[in-house]
């Protein structure tokens, strides 16, 4: 089949671009202590999981409790949810899937340290895996103190369910810094930061087995000779119209494709709109008309560009303003090699927000 066969919109993913940017990641990462855990949040789908496994990934970072229980029955045996579970309905869940893979989760506050510990205990022997999340400038989830850090640590590694893996350290609010001397600057803070919680904690009798975090962002930008060990990068296969400005090494392979609906003097209007774009970053674009100004609704986009020459029935591709959200919107991702459909994916994960 080729794409222009294809009922739109559909999400259309160059597989030699996206393993092309995988091979530069694994470029990045040689030669360092940092193991890759991609996150996905930003496909959703077991396939390419299974593909950044193949590759040498030593595990699958997560969000949600729901993305890891999908990731567990695809076959992932080692599972990083690099977030709080905290709801009580969802602890025996937790509890049960940590007796059927490696599942490590993050704590930042102690009375999740001890729920844990009792839902573990009531679903058997298992273990489950910890990291004390240590805020580095986020201002979201996160302890902000070593002497928090180390109380909090020392609470997990006194539960007899539960093993101190570590640190999670993500600098999420550098994944879009435009200014390339500020972020590199407070990339060299947070690393000198976060070794000396380590230090820190290893003064004190606590072991730091892992370093968590890391950003497609600035993943190019991580010395050689980090203290992270486990990166969790999640953008780099597919690249969206948000790191334009960072004029990273990655290149654009994750599409969507729309149908021309009506044609104006003035104007063009293709049949996707907001139900199926994400304006949380930035808004998409449309290569052939890079500069076009867009005028969204639900069910359309309308170009206003002049005397295209386009036809109703045309296709026009855009390159998403965010790839996360945007798989998010879709059941299925077509795979393509150059206009020809060699693989259909599902993205088994959208809408698992639970």
């Amino acid at each position: 089949m080729k794409t222009h066969n294809l009922e739109t919109p559909a999400l259309l993913l160059d597989k030699q671009a996206m393993l092309r940017n995988m091979e530069k990641m694994d470029g990045i990462l040689s030669g360092t202590s940092m193991a890759l855990y991609p996150h996905y949040k930003s496909h959703k789908c077991p396939a390419i999981a299974k593909i950044q496994l193949e590759r040498g990934a030593k595990g699958i970072t997560c969000a949600k409790l729901g993305e890891a229980l999908d990731l567990q029955a695809a076959g992932v045996t080692n599972i990083v949810i690099a977030n709080q579970i905290v709801q009580a309905e969802k602890l025996p869940k937790l509890a049960s899937l940590a007796h059927k893979c490696r599942l490590t989760v993050c704590v930042d506050h102690a009375q999740n340290v001890l729920d844990l510990e009792q839902a573990m205990a009531q679903a058997g022997d298992g273990k489950l895996q910890v990291l004390v999340e240590y805020d580095v400038g986020m201002r979201r989830c996160g302890v902000s103190t070593h002497e928090e850090f180390l109380a909090l640590a020392k609470l997990v590694s006194a539960q007899p369910h539960l093993v101190f893996e570590g640190i999670q350290a993500y600098a999420g609010h550098l994944s879009h810094e435009e200014q390339a001397e500020k972020r590199f600057a407070d990339v060299q803070r947070i690393e000198a930061d976060v070794a000396a919680l380590k230090a820190f904690c290893e003064e004190n009798g606590v072991k730091v087995r892992e370093i968590c975090g890391g950003s497609t962002g600035f993943a190019h930008e991580t010395p050689k000779n980090t203290v992270y060990t486990q990166v969790q990068f999640g953008s780099y296969p597919f690249m969206d119209r948000s790191f334009l400005p960072l004029e990273l090494q990655f290149e654009q392979a994750l599409f969507v494709e729309t149908t021309v609906l009506s044609v104006k003097p003035d104007r063009v209007v293709v049949d996707c709109g907001v139900k199926t774009m994400t304006m949380d970053q930035y808004p998409p674009y449309f290569p052939a008309f890079p500069e076009a100004q867009l005028s969204f609704s639900e069910e359309h986009t309308t170009l206003l560009v002049e005397n295209t020459g386009l036809k109703p029935g045309d296709k026009l591709r855009y390159v998403p303003g965010h790839c996360c959200t945007t798989i998010n919107i879709f059941d299925r991702m077509y795979v393509i090699e150059g206009e020809e459909v060699v693989d259909c994916w599902d993205v088994t994960s959208r809408g698992k927000a639970q």
